[in-house]
């Protein structure tokens, strides 16, 4: 007897046979999610939205104007912005996918992207994009901002009109100048001559140098001016190095350094303790890229007769250029902001000011909030060009791997 296709084979437990034919079978591609736009759910998912973006900002508004409802108690302030900034995010999230999962499929898939970028975007322009419109704007207001400067550009003709505001310029240019060639100079040499040790000697020398990484600007100030620049008058015993060494060493006076304005002297002195801080930053970055340079290449340039110094300047430098430019552009954008070390060292006497520092002795101390906002706006539209120099090379870095 012949054995029809239906048949299934000795030991297996036919099937039950759905009452359905293959015409009725539901195509995935008109299945429920085709669905058109499902009204109830989109509102739902809207008001969701809006109920939790209100309540949150009612809530942290709340921390700042009443804190007589919270006890006073900024222990149970932190707890409830933890729980609450946690939480609402995930109900925001959830909301913001049931308003999504409410429109036509086709639509759908093409907001959703777009829809859970929209928070982080939004936050960014809160953040960053809104207080920059308003510190221009400011920047044209006068000094308590309560209207327009007269005339309206008076507060940068008063800038471009200061000798100290040419002198901070200049002080900063010579920062930009310097720290960061010097600090990525040192960190390549570092990174280099550390390759070279044992393992238990890279990790070691490694750690000592970016130790003082973990030290803030204030605190590394501190330590220099008490261990390095500290000056005592003649006659006293001198307990910091530069001074000791004078007076012990060379025969000299004890010297107060940081007074020292010939040739800039103070400033190089204040710019020591930056590359101090940076070179740990700088040596990690590039250590990783010098032992990510293929051995093959190394070797070949070996057996062509390259020397160990040809090979590191025609063959390693080239391969890690971008992480060099990478690394040299940050800290170039911090020493544009550079502030903690002048403010603490010098406050910017005997020209060592800096833009930074200027800022926040027109906005505290000279109570003039129309100049020290155009100070920043000149301090940002400084930074600009190198940020997208930085954002270039990155892309063009991208496109190459």
């Amino acid at each position: 007897m012949t054995m029809s296709q239906s048949t299934p084979p000795v030991g297996e437990d036919v099937p039950d046979s759905p009452d359905v034919s293959p015409v009725q079978t539901q195509n995935p591609s008109t299945g429920p999610k085709d669905a058109g736009l499902q009204p109830v759910k989109l509102l739902i998912g809207v008001v969701g939205i809006a109920v939790t973006v209100w309540a949150l900002g009612n809530l942290f508004l709340a921390f700042a104007w009443y804190p007589g409802w919270f006890f006073n108690s900024k222990i149970l302030m932190a707890a409830l912005g933890l729980i609450a900034g946690v939480g609402g995010a995930a109900v925001l999230f959830w909301f913001l996918n049931l308003a999504i999962e409410a429109l036509p499929r086709r639509l759908e898939h093409g907001v959703m992207p777009y829809a859970f970028l929209l928070p982080g975007f939004s936050l960014i322009g809160l953040m960053l994009l809104y207080p920059t419109i308003q510190t221009i704007h400011y920047s044209f207001a006068n000094r308590d901002s309560t209207e327009y400067a007269e005339p309206i550009w008076a507060n940068y003709q008063a800038l471009f009109e200061s000798s100290a505001f040419w002198s901070a310029i200049f002080n900063n240019l010579l920062w930009i100048a310097i720290v960061p060639a010097v600090t990525v100079a040192i960190g390549v040499a570092v990174a280099v001559l550390a390759d070279k040790l044992s393992a238990a000697g890279e990790k070691w020398s490694k750690s000592f140098i970016f130790l003082p990484m973990a030290i803030s600007f204030v605190a590394a100030s501190t330590i220099w001016l008490t261990t390095i620049y500290g000056y005592r008058p003649p006659g006293e015993p001198q307990i910091a190095v530069l001074n000791a060494f004078a007076v012990n060493v060379l025969g000299m006076d004890p010297q107060p350094w940081l007074d020292i304005s010939d040739g800039r002297l103070n400033s190089l002195l204040l710019m020591v303790i930056l590359i101090w801080l940076q070179t740990g930053f700088a040596m990690v970055l590039l250590s990783s890229a010098i032992k990510n340079v293929p051995e093959d290449t190394i070797e070949a340039a070996r057996i062509d007769g390259a020397t160990e110094l040809q090979i590191f300047w025609q063959v390693v430098i080239p391969q890690i250029w971008g992480t060099i430019v990478t690394v040299f552009i940050t800290v170039l954008i911090l020493v544009m902001k550079v502030f903690d070390i002048v403010y603490v060292l010098t406050n910017g006497r005997n020209d060592t000011d800096v833009i930074a520092n200027m800022f926040f002795r027109e906005l505290f101390t000279n109570q003039n909030a129309g100049r020290a906002t155009a100070l920043i706006v000149v301090l940002l539209v400084a930074v600009i060009p190198i940020l997208i120099y930085q954002v270039r090379d990155f892309r063009k870095q991208e496109a190459m791997r």
